[in-house]
């Protein structure tokens, strides 16, 4: 048996467990799936769980546009310890008294860390400069700055304070937030930030990531879960629930699939899922001066 036929191709949602890199999800599920046409849409810190979205056979080809989607998160930020990785993973730089930080204050900083802002990037991360990963150049000892570069936060919201002694000794505040944002922005750079504007340092202590553009934490499953019974969203489904929708006649539908750009709707920028009269999902397009531009054919 071909493993094309063993293998559907769709999206597969898991829910990442703490410790796991984004490539050991993607290692693991090649053995669930029985296939090497595994890939992911963005990674997700090791520390870090939740969605993770996985693409399946032929919807690899989506991943790259589902990888520029709206991400929403939880997470806890601890103030009065500045680390080296912005989160519990690293060692602590720094520590200060957190104890005499103001609600008014922590809502003044989360506020100018809402809307679109110029966020630099974790050192410790996979963010490439001048052709070399970044935490590369921090484990050679290397000094060197990253680019600011242009995110959205959407949405930062404080849920709770909670007081709290580090094991140092120091006072530290916990914070239980959650931020929705565009692809790109770190959450662990939003709590140095925030730490960095209040004078007493900051870090991210936990973070779960509930939601990957349309797909939330309802249609995730676990490793152990997807081992005993795959569950594969037909790729048909996730365009759907990704992507604006153009059903086309039998006549449009063979043009485009040649690769014809044909006069097409006005949509939002970005990709739209094309589907023929009968419902099979044909292609992704974007519009390019009224036209429409093949992205990836799936028919």
């Amino acid at each position: 048996m071909t493993e094309q036929t063993t293998t559907p191709d769709g999206l597969v949602i898991v829910d990442k467990p703490s410790g796991f890199t984004s490539h050991d999800v993607v290692a693991k599920m090649r053995g669930i799936a029985r296939t090497r046409r595994v890939g992911h849409a963005g990674t997700l810190d090791p520390m870090a769980t939740g969605v993770l979205v996985l693409g399946v056979q032929r919807a690899t080809k989506l991943l790259g546009h589902l990888a520029l989607t709206e991400k929403e998160y939880l997470g806890t930020i601890r103030l009065g310890q500045d680390t080296v990785t912005d989160d519990a993973e690293g060692e602590i730089i720094s520590s200060a008294d957190a104890s005499e930080v103001t609600r008014e204050g922590i809502d003044a900083g989360v506020a100018a860390l809402t809307g679109a802002i110029m966020q630099v990037p974790s050192k410790v991360s996979a963010i490439k400069i001048d052709g070399k990963r970044s935490y590369a150049r921090v484990r050679g000892g290397e000094e060197f700055e990253i680019p600011a570069r242009p995110v959205t936060v959407s949405s930062f919201r404080v849920y709770d304070v909670r007081e709290a002694v580090a094991e140092d000794g120091t006072p530290v505040l916990d914070l239980i937030v959650s931020v929705v944002c565009s692809s790109g922005t770190y959450i662990r750079a939003l709590a140095r930030d925030l730490g960095a504007g209040l004078g007493v340092g900051g870090h991210l202590t936990a973070l779960r990531r509930t939601r990957v553009g349309p797909y939330g934490l309802d249609a995730a499953r676990t490793l152990d879960q997807h081992q005993e019974e795959l569950t594969v969203m037909p790729v048909a489904d996730a365009a759907d629930a990704a992507f604006p929708r153009w059903d086309v006649d039998e006549k449009r539908a063979k043009l485009l699939l040649n690769g014809v750009r044909l006069d097409m709707p006005t949509y939002p920028p970005g990709p739209v899922a094309v589907f023929g009269p009968d419902g099979t999902f044909l292609v992704l397009v974007e519009e390019e001066k009224g036209k429409a531009k093949s992205l990836a054919v799936f028919a």
